[in-house]
């Protein structure tokens, strides 16, 4: 890795690369990462809260926080196509911007994931619970991490195998259930008959609580599309990551349009906004209205599936933003090395034990540390997407001075899309504080925001003077 690579992070000398990952992902496991990636569990569970705070005007605040998303994507992938890291965009902060970014970005998002990590086992756990009540919420929680885990451990062709069949669960089921909805909206089903508008303009109208909603929505929903970048942190495991990325990059309008707004329409056109129904589950909600027996059961299976792909994905992920702290110098030298099946083992081993450590939490202390701990990680998202756009207005000048032909994604209308998504971006952070629990994530965000820019420059005054 030489310093005169234009498009890669400079790997400081006192931080040599102690080891290569494996190029084990294949075409298909990468694009299944990239569709599901988007597809969480909150979607499933969590868009109720938005319905009934929004009303159908919900469908503009997944708009918004779609095209923030979009062109965010569209950054990452011009400097990804380019030059895939593991690192992904604090590789690129950490060049475009200085060390005590990548330093900072980095882990910041460890923290996300790993926080992620608690979350995602307790949910899962929750459902396991339901189905064998024998079995307590915490054991199924460590079998949960301690299977996926194992699954990291092993290789990552073994991560993209289980990601294949858990985000093709997730995509099968939102296809069928926009197919199953759009029949029943148009009275095509047996004992439906067609709705026309009448949920979208009736009940208060459209924007019942006013404009304002539609942006208190944004702040329910933005955080959802969190995970899209994650395909492009592991394109470069994989023998073509610059199409890889290319291909990401220019699905991602679809996927957002078909997966989020074409579901969400569904719900909002078929069943009116303020049914107490739709607040708990939108989803079961529609298929019991359109008559699928058992449909709670069968909502629970794919929820635990999209909670199963977003607890290995975010192993996946904080295991190699770790790996590339490590590299740089950033974090100990050990989350460089890699196992002899080309997995950075020890990376994995520290993301699961402070993965542990927070489920531990969720259930000794669930209103203080681990609530403290979901708080100040809330922000992470939009530090992270403001970030990318920072460093792509730099490295887009870098990369056409120095090595032009690598720029095979584009961001559109640089620089001026990119300065109206930092536009965007600042809005919506500052309209956080309007909010009081944006408000309160967003101060603890913050401090989490400091505490680790104050450790940057420790790393850093120490690294200078040696």
């Amino acid at each position: 890795m030489s310093a005169n690579t234009t498009t890669r992070a400079t790997v400081p000398p006192e931080t040599p690369d102690d080891g290569r990952l494996e190029a084990g992902l294949k075409n298909r496991h990468l694009s299944m990462i990239a569709i599901g990636g988007v597809i969480g569990a909150g979607l499933f569970v969590g868009s109720g809260a938005g319905i009934a705070s929004t009303g159908p005007g919900i469908l503009l605040s997944y708009a918004l926080a779609g095209v923030l998303v979009v062109m965010v994507m569209r950054m990452l992938g011009e400097m990804a196509a380019a030059d895939p890291q593991s690192g992904s965009f604090s590789a690129y902060a950490d060049r475009a911007l200085g060390r005590w970014a990548g330093f900072s970005i980095g882990w910041l998002y460890w923290f996300f994931w790993v926080v992620v990590l608690a979350v995602e086992a307790t949910a899962g756990a929750k459902i396991l619970n339901n189905w064998v009540p024998g079995v307590p919420q915490w054991a199924f929680a460590l079998i949960v991490m301690a299977v996926l885990t194992a699954t990291n451990l092993f290789s990552v062709a073994s991560y993209g195998e289980f990601e294949f069949w858990f985000a093709g669960i997730k995509v099968v089921a939102i296809i069928a259930f926009i197919v199953v909805g759009g029949l029943a909206v148009f009275g095509l089903l047996p004992g439906t008959d067609a709705v026309g508008t009448t949920n979208l303009t009736g009940n208060g109208g459209f924007l019942p609580h006013g404009v304002g909603a539609v942006f208190t929505g944004m702040l329910t929903v933005v955080f959802a599309f969190m995970g899209s970048e994650i395909v492009t942190l592991a394109a470069g495991e994989s023998a073509d990551p610059e199409k890889a990325v290319s291909k990401a990059t220019n699905s991602v309008i679809w996927r957002i349009g078909v997966f989020y707004l074409g579901s969400i329409a569904i719900v909002v056109t078929l069943l009116p906004w303020n049914d107490a129904s739709v607040k708990g589950s939108p989803y079961v909600a529609v298929l019991e209205h359109v008559g699928i027996p058992g449909a709670g059961r069968v909502m629970d299976v794919i929820v635990l599936t999209a909670v199963l792909s977003c607890l290995n994905s975010g192993l996946y992920t904080a295991s190699r933003m770790a790996f590339s702290l490590g590299q740089r110098g950033d974090a100990p030298r050990a989350f460089a090395k890699v196992s002899g099946r080309g997995v950075p083992r020890t990376a994995i081993l520290a993301s699961v034990v402070f993965g542990f450590v927070a489920v531990f939490f969720n259930y000794t202390s669930p209103d203080t540390v681990f609530k403290f701990l979901i708080n100040s990680s809330g922000a992470v998202a939009l530090f992270v997407w403001l970030v990318i756009c920072f460093s792509q207005l730099r490295m887009r000048k870098i990369i056409e001075r120095e090595t032009p032909e690598r720029l095979t994604v584009r961001m559109w209308l640089y620089p001026y899309l990119t300065w109206a998504t930092i536009g965007l971006i600042g809005f919506v952070m500052v309209y956080m504080f309007t909010d009081h629990e944006g408000r309160t994530q967003m101060y603890l965000s913050l401090v989490a925001a400091a505490v680790v820019l104050t450790a940057a420059a420790v790393v850093n005054r120490r690294r200078a003077a040696r």
